[in-house]
């Protein structure tokens, strides 16, 4: 009798260690963090025949939460909550030259845009500390503002006129689509389980304008900045 209760506990000894080995890991649970850091944000646009544009980096800055949700050993995926900077430093120049009249318009401004994104990130842990990212990011226009200056000359006659502005203004709301959508590819790197860095850069898929005047003008934004993961 002893021997079958021997046999019996080895037995049952193994099968549970057999159903341990079975079951899969518990995933890691959802963590919520917050980033914060700098936009480098320009426009791309087509090229008008008319108009000789040239399109600048405009420094900004970005902030918000996000979660990251584990979907697998090594796949992640991380919704987030931003305030964004966009915009661009643009610099105009129009001719016209007829002979008997000739102007030249010259503007150099700058274009700020607020928006709230919802990036969506899917994300491949290279390592446990490295990971590599892509996905959509919507946005909503909250508002923005217009600064720059300008200036027009008129020669008309053998007598010329040269006119020199700065403006600051809000932009005007039902110029521009509420709604932009872009695709995000990034990399972000833990020192620690806490404190990481991150880069993305977005590349605008709709256009900023609702009458474009066939120049298709889209956001494009590099963003460096930092994370921090509650855990």
């Amino acid at each position: 009798m002893k021997k079958l209760f021997a046999v019996l506990a080895i037995t049952a000894g193994l099968s549970a260690s057999a159903q341990e080995k079975q079951q899969p890991k518990a995933a890691s649970p959802v963590t919520f963090g917050v980033k914060a850091g700098f936009n480098g944000s320009t426009f791309s646009r087509g090229e008008r025949s008319d108009v000789d544009n040239s399109e600048k980096i405009k420094a900004g800055s970005h902030i918000g939460i996000f979660a990251n949700i584990p979907v697998a050993e090594k796949f992640c995926i991380q919704p987030e909550l931003l305030f964004s900077q966009l915009g661009s430093k643009t610099e105009d120049l129009f001719i016209h030259d007829s002979g008997d009249y000739f102007t030249k318009q010259e503007y150099e401004y700058k274009t700020n845009l607020n928006y709230l994104t919802l990036p969506i990130m899917v994300q491949y842990n290279i390592l446990p500390q490295l990971y590599v990212e892509a996905g959509p990011e919507f946005g909503l226009l909250l508002g923005g503002k217009i600064e720059g200056d300008g200036r027009n000359e008129i020669r008309y006659d053998n007598t010329t006129t040269v006119n020199s502005e700065s403006f600051s203004d809000k932009i005007s709301m039902k110029l521009y689509h509420k709604f932009n959508f872009g695709i995000g590819i990034g990399a972000g790197y833990y020192f620690t389980q806490n404190f990481g860095v991150t880069a993305r850069f977005t590349a605008g898929i709709t256009g900023i304008f609702k009458n474009d005047y066939g120049s298709k003008v889209r956001n494009n934004a590099l963003q460096l900045g930092v994370a921090y993961r509650f855990k």
